[in-house]
Parts: structure tokens; sequence; C-alpha cells
């Protein structure tokens, strides 16, 4: 049965799998028990199993544990903690931006990527950047808000 190697949140982990081409978010939630990541369509279309490759966002139920072999992985679970949250998870809690809650991952993931790429992006960026990203509850203005006040923006 092959290992993959890779880093998760800071920690060195090994997966033994018997398929590499296994989706990354399966061994996330079922071998290392991180629940973060959500399963949602399956298709990398809806966002939910979002987590950072190297802080660029990834669809992790559409891509190969082989895929990210050596390479370094942050969930939700180790962007921030409760006590010390990431500043776009402190502005989701103010803005009270996740309703179901299933959406959240994605949307959170994606905005932290945005954020270190981009402190201080205009509306139609942060837009732009969540554009892939499916909310079924209807939080969109909400969590608009929250990415703007974890910009240091004061939301309109």
């Amino acid at each position: 049965m092959p290992t993959i190697k890779f880093t998760v949140n800071g920690a060195a982990r090994s997966v033994d799998v018997r398929d590499p081409d296994q989706p990354l978010l399966y061994a996330l939630r079922n071998s290392i028990g991180l629940t973060g990541p959500k399963f949602g369509c399956g298709l990398g279309q809806c966002g939910a199993c979002t987590v950072l490759l190297d802080q660029t966002p990834l669809r992790s139920c559409v891509t190969p544990l082989s895929a990210v072999a050596g390479k370094s992985i942050t969930t939700i679970e180790g962007l921030g903690t409760p006590d010390k949250p990431h500043p776009v998870q402190a502005a989701f809690i103010a803005e009270q931006a996740a309703q179901c809650g299933y959406c959240a991952n994605g949307m959170v993931m994606t905005s932290a990527a945005l954020l270190a790429s981009n402190p201080t992006p205009s509306e139609a960026e942060i837009k732009d950047a969540l554009s892939a990203n499916l909310c079924r509850c209807g939080t969109h203005v909400r969590i608009l808000r929250a990415v703007m006040r974890a910009s240091g923006r004061t939301p309109a």
C-alpha cells in the first residue's frame, strides 16, 4: 500500500492509500480527521472542500492525494484557533456571515487567500474572487461585509 507524505497545517502527515488518485478531501476527513473541508458537489464547482495549497485555493474533492505529495496544505482548522482566529474567521463571526455554514469553509479559505495576495481588495475584486463559491442560504451580503472588515475597511 503506497504512503503519501505531505504537510497539513504545519504538521508532517503520512497517509496509506490503496488508490493514490483518492481525493485529498477523503484523506483529510477520513484519515486525518479534519472535517472543516466539506463534501459538497464532488465536482470542484461549489467550493465547500477548499483548502490552501501553498496559499492558493484548491478544490480538495477533485485533487488526487498523489498531487499533494511533498507539498503544504492548510485547512480551515489550521488558519486560526478559537482563541486567536484568523482575521477572516473573526470577521465572519462579527458579521454573522454563516447561516447554515456549509459554504463557510470555502468562503473563508478563498477570502484568506485573496487577502494574502491583495490586502485591500475592492468590492469587485472580492466578488470576483468568491464568484466560484456557492452559497445557497443567501448570506452573500454578509460574506462581502466580512471580507471587507477583514481587509481593514469598514463595511458599508
